[in-house]
């Protein structure tokens, strides 16, 4: 692959992981067992047995814990620990085809992986205020979704699905800034209020 598509790969495996990293570990170490795509040395790794069973048990033990309001947000919190660092290894390992560790891929890649990692677990936590769970199921299918979309067409055009990925999250993040500021402005003016009466 010449360079850019690696990068777009990197850094479109690490946006992705920040929502579902053991999925997307699993679904590339499958892809390349299977043919379907070459990888770059780097990220040869994600092809070892070891690596494939541990992705993909906890794949889908992600799966249901994702489903449940409250155990989601506690499985999200848990996970920034992988989430992050899966974000970076992807990013590093498939920048460096030679295997070599790129320190500036790492921290695109984990800047990505948080980005999308605090995109989606904020959601989550605004969505469990809800005592019901259907918008808790509609919302762990649609990260399922898209992290399986995703992965489809990162493994098949990853200058786009890099470009679609970054452009969503930015946009994501610039809403949620929007969504607190107006929320912490409402909260000043009832303190305010409330304080001349």
């Amino acid at each position: 692959m010449p360079e850019a598509p690696l990068f777009a790969l990197g850094l479109a495996l690490a946006c992705l992981a920040g929502v579902r990293a053991y999925l997307t570990v699993f679904g590339v170490g499958i892809a390349a067992l299977l043919g379907w795509v070459s990888l770059p040395a780097g990220m040869e790794v994600v092809t070892s047995p070891w690596v494939l069973g541990t992705a993909g048990a906890l794949a889908v033990v992600e799966f249901f814990a994702d489903k449940i309001p409250g155990v989601d947000s506690a499985w999200d919190l848990v996970n920034t620990l992988a989430r992050v660092p899966a974000g970076a290894f992807l990013a590093s390992a498939a920048f460096a085809p030679d295997g070599e560790w790129s320190i500036a891929a790492a921290a695109l890649g984990g800047a990505a992986a948080l980005s999308t990692h605090t995109l989606k677990s904020s959601t989550r936590v605004a969505i469990n205020a809800s005592p019901e769970p259907v918008s808790n199921w509609v919302a762990s299918g649609t990260e399922d979704a898209v992290a399986v979309g995703g992965l489809t067409l990162t493994l098949l055009a990853p200058v786009l699905a890099a470009a679609l990925l970054l452009v969503f999250t930015a946009g994501g993040l610039y809403l949620g800034w929007r969504l607190v500021r107006g929320f912490s402005k409402r909260q000043e003016n009832k303190t305010r209020t409330a304080s001349q009466v």
